[in-house]
């Protein structure tokens, strides 16, 4: 009970706010207004910095697809053999790191003269696919042991079936579910990540949390609606995965 009321509490407040016509020192919102919403709409800068967040999550969820699948497949069957904790410390690696150090990193990396990359849309779309990609790997990597596929391989190879049949024949179809509810929770963690794209975002590519920050800075009642719309877009996302999920 505490839990939850710690949790929806800041939720519901600002949920309120967001409707609210003032809020200043009193413990809720005065009046009722849809201002707040219609002015966000018509910021310029809040469009674009939607449209970057959803441009940066989609690109990942492309890359992210062609990498994670034969990945979470290659670790599926070298599960003991030698060289295989290797490649689950790289996958697991961003992780177990935390954003502001892959976001530091890069800053010195890619602020070089032979790398001058920082504040570009494409360092920003890799550095988002780097920190999601273990989370799809693992959803593919656990779904494939839970449907232990091994079998019906063997059985397809004994028919004749080659290494690439068997994997478009039989993992992908059954991966189809995981695949998609880990891509939705890919693109949930790429719109709502903020320290990365706070540490090597620019300007002309500012991500919708780096954007909502600074609303904070101005209008109680505008903050508070920019940040239900990334609440919303957050909820929205959980819900599809996990209806995706319960399909299996």
């Amino acid at each position: 009970m505490a839990y939850g009321s710690y949790l929806l509490l800041p939720i519901a407040l600002l949920l309120l706010g967001s409707f609210g016509n003032s809020w200043t020192n009193t413990l809720l919102p005065n009046g009722l207004t849809l201002r707040w919403y219609q002015d966000l709409w018509l910021d310029a800068s809040f469009r674009k910095a939607f449209a970057t967040s959803l441009t940066v999550a989609c690109s990942a969820c492309l890359i992210n697809s062609f990498l994670a699948l034969p990945l979470a497949y290659s670790l599926y069957h070298r599960a003991g053999r030698a060289g295989s904790w290797a490649a689950r410390l790289v996958s697991s690696m961003p992780v177990a790191v935390p954003t502001i150090t892959l976001g530091f990193g890069y800053l010195i990396v890619f602020n070089t003269d032979w790398m001058p990359w920082l504040g570009s849309l494409p360092l920003l779309i890799a550095a988002h696919t780097i920190y999601t990609l273990p989370y799809l790997t693992n959803a593919l990597l656990t779904d494939l042991r839970h449907l232990q596929l091994q079998g019906l391989e063997d059985a397809a190879a004994t028919l004749g079936a080659s290494p690439w049949a068997q994997f478009t024949g039989i993992v992908l179809p059954n991966l189809r579910h995981s695949l998609l509810s880990g891509l939705v929770m890919v693109a949930a963690l790429s719109v709502g990540e903020f320290g990365l794209s706070n540490l090597l975002t620019s300007f002309k590519f500012r991500t919708y949390p780096v954007v909502l920050l600074q609303a904070f800075y101005g209008a109680t009642g505008f903050a508070c609606a920019a940040t239900v719309i990334l609440l919303l877009l957050a909820g929205v996302s959980a819900f599809i995965s996990s209806s995706l999920g319960r399909k299996k």
